[in-house]
């Protein structure tokens, strides 16, 4: 049983998932099992082959609630299992840049955890300026929200943060609307930024 998923190649945006899918091995990250393209109605799409997980941490975390909570050792299994991912991706400098419950596959009978969607990943190089304008709004790290395009990986570190949090009080930590509003939320929980 696989999963295939299926990206639409628009040429006016620069797809990198595919090369760097070919290059992930890891047991905390999605592995790529194959790839093909399929042409359709004048437009190509990558069709990504996959192992299939039936679980998201999103999922897993709508099934609880305070009143029932996911239980503590699970939580650390996770979160142990979310920072071997990262530690692998930054030792071969590839950012993820959308960590999020949705972007997390969990097999709930090995428990089992694997990062998943590299469409907004790249490879950082010192230097080289990235898009700021990148990952959903409640896991976007403070630098993220300032405008900065030079950054590292910890912009992943705190979206994993961000994650395990949520599994704990089941709703996203910094939850808001705009950029502002997320600043607010985050300097309430944090205190003012240097």
């Amino acid at each position: 049983v696989v999963a295939i998923k299926k990206v639409l190649q628009d040429p006016k945006y620069k797809n990198r998932e595919y090369e760097i899918l070919k290059e992930l091995n890891h047991p905390n990250v999605l592995k790529m099992k194959d790839a093909f393209f399929t042409q359709e109605k004048g437009q190509e799409f990558l069709n990504v082959i996959m192992d299939y997980f039936p679980e998201t941490a999103y999922s897993i975390i709508k099934k609880h609630s305070r009143k029932n909570p996911i239980p503590e050792t699970l939580v650390k299994l996770y979160s142990y299992q979310m920072f071997r991912s990262l530690m692998y991706l930054t030792r071969i400098s590839i950012c993820h840049r959308d960590i999020k419950p949705h972007n997390i596959l969990i097999d709930p009978k090995t428990n089992m955890l694997v990062m998943c969607d590299f469409g907004s990943a790249k490879r950082l190089v010192p230097g080289e300026p990235n898009i700021s304008y990148i990952c959903s709004r409640c896991y976007r790290a403070p630098e993220l929200i300032f405008g900065a395009t030079e950054y590292t990986n910890q912009i992943d570190m705190w979206s994993v943060g961000c994650v395990i949090v949520e599994m704990l009080i089941f709703e996203p930590l910094f939850m808001a609307a705009s950029n502002i509003d997320q600043l607010v939320e985050i300097i309430k929980a944090l205190g003012t930024p240097t």
